[in-house]
């Protein structure tokens, strides 16, 4: 299909100036188009209603920029960074990237880069009418455009010469002041979470008690409240681990998905025959499709992890150590994400008083990153009592597997609230924000001091902070309802 043959007729904002026999198009000049330079803004195109859009999520060098319905997303926000004498780089929240037109043809579309800060990736802003503006690029002084004025998602956004039609017009729309918002729980019925945000979704997997593996997703954290499950994986027919799905959790280590999980046989006393298992995607996507990897062990073993030191993988678990070490959390070295491989060692047992409410339990360790600082974040006591919490293990050896290179704080670091009706929080996780500026605390608790370790329990998620040591500080739970900020860079 050819370019419209009337666009310089049919174009907004043109004036028709008389010269002697000819008739000369003047195009307006930019007057008062500002920006606030750091503040996200949407662009929304005048002729198609459409936001500027990282398309496919991508965080590439070369990615396509097209058009796609509005959600503010960060794939659809854009910094506006200071080029100087009124020219800027329009940086995406997503990626990182800036916008980039490759060469002065008409048509070329428009993609992202690393900003190098020269001519291609510079624009300045032409004023149109209704507040609205145009990209001019420095070095084609060709608009930025919607291709042949399509309304289409995935539509081309490209160039052409500077004639203010509508689809070169674009309403800037600041976020600043209007931060995302969210509620706990983002999961009800929600036990054992596990928490991802990978290529623009948040991705949650959480305990079913049943023979089905499920997971879902959302573009916001507040999303995942009402997103729909959905089957990655059915054990059905597993001789030994058909049923009683337990504490998942997936990984993505050499550029594939590991989902490690807890399953048994469909028996009246699950506790004996849970076991762990690990599944492995085909490609990137956190949602599969996944194959069957292997069992990892062949005793009774709940919540596996798995931790990262130096070049060295370790399998983390639950299990009986025996005697008066009782509930314990293991390690073990993997020799791939699949393969044990020496002897298990025991990481931490239930010594501490308040690791021995309602039963002794230590249980769900969990890897935790800060600063060159190896921790393992824990839960302490029994599930089926209100006093479940966090204990905290740092590496303060070189030898994971040495149990004596480990050091137990000697308080909790998280755990019930009565004020803010939290009980019982626990069986933790750990995720990023979109913008990899701030970190996330993922856990389960009850609303009651009378709840059980059972499917009542429901998916929270906060943000912490960082104590002067660089250990974590997780703050209080809060309360179920309590109006929260939404993660950086939504």
């Amino acid at each position: 299909m050819g370019r419209f043959p009337l666009r310089t007729a049919l174009a907004s904002g043109v004036v028709t100036v008389l010269a002697g026999i000819g008739a000369v198009a003047v195009v307006t000049e930019a007057s008062a188009a500002t920006v606030r330079a750091g503040i996200p803004y949407v662009l929304v195109n005048r002729n198609s209603g459409k936001a500027m859009d990282v398309y496919n999520l991508a965080t590439t060098d070369g990615a396509a920029i097209n058009q796609y319905t509005r959600n503010d997303g960060a794939w659809q926000q854009w910094k506006f960074l200071d080029a100087g004498s009124g020219w800027y780089r329009l940086q995406s929240v997503h990626s990182g990237k800036v916008l980039d037109l490759p060469t002065t043809a008409d048509g070329v579309q428009l993609v992202q880069n690393t900003d190098r800060n020269d001519a291609r990736q510079q624009f300045r802003l032409a004023d149109s009418a209704g507040g609205l503006v145009r990209l001019i690029n420095r070095n084609s002084g060709k608009a930025v455009e919607v291709w042949e004025r399509s309304t289409a998602d995935g539509a081309r956004i490209s160039q052409y010469q500077d004639l203010d039609g509508t689809n070169q017009q674009w309403q800037l729309i600041p976020l600043a002041g209007t931060a995302r918002t969210f509620t706990n729980p983002i999961k009800r019925n929600g036990p054992d979470p596990w928490l991802q945000h990978h290529n623009g979704y948040y991705y949650l997997a959480t305990t079913t008690w049943n023979s089905t593996i499920t997971m879902r997703r959302s573009a916001t954290l507040a999303g995942l409240a009402t997103a729909t499950d959905q089957v990655i994986f059915n054990l059905a027919g597993r001789a030994n681990g058909c049923c009683n799905m337990w504490a998942p959790e997936f990984h993505l280590i050499n550029g594939r998905w590991y989902f490690y999980y807890t399953a048994g046989q469909n028996v009246p006393d699950y506790n004996p025959t849970q076991r762990l298992h690990v599944l492995e995607s085909a490609g990137t996507d956190p949602m599969g499709p996944y194959t069957f990897k292997a069992d990892l062990g062949s005793d009774w073993a709940l919540d596996a992890s798995v931790l990262k030191v130096g070049a060295n993988l370790y399998l983390m678990g639950t299990y009986n150590a025996g005697g008066s070490y009782g509930q314990s959390n293991f390690i073990q070295r993997l020799s791939n994400p699949w393969t044990l491989t020496g002897s298990r060692a025991r990481l931490s047992s239930p010594t501490l008083s308040w690791e021995r409410q309602t039963g002794a339990v230590n249980e769900g360790p969990e890897p935790l990153y800060h600063d060159g600082k190896v921790m393992v974040v824990y839960s302490a006591s029994a599930c089926w009592g209100p006093d479940y919490k966090l204990g905290l293990l740092t590496l303060t050896g070189s030898d994971p597997l040495n149990p004596a290179h480990w050091t137990k704080k000697s308080t909790p670091v998280f755990q019930r609230n009565d004020a803010n009706g939290v009980f019982a929080p626990g069986h933790n996780g750990f995720f990023k924000s979109p913008d990899g500026t701030e970190d996330w605390i993922v856990y389960h608790a009850n609303d009651s001091a009378g709840g059980g370790c059972d499917m009542n329990r429901s998916t929270r998620a906060q943000k912490f902070t960082w104590n002067a040591d660089g250990t974590p500080n997780f703050g209080t739970p809060v309360r179920l309802g309590t109006t929260l900020t939404a993660p950086s860079g939504e």
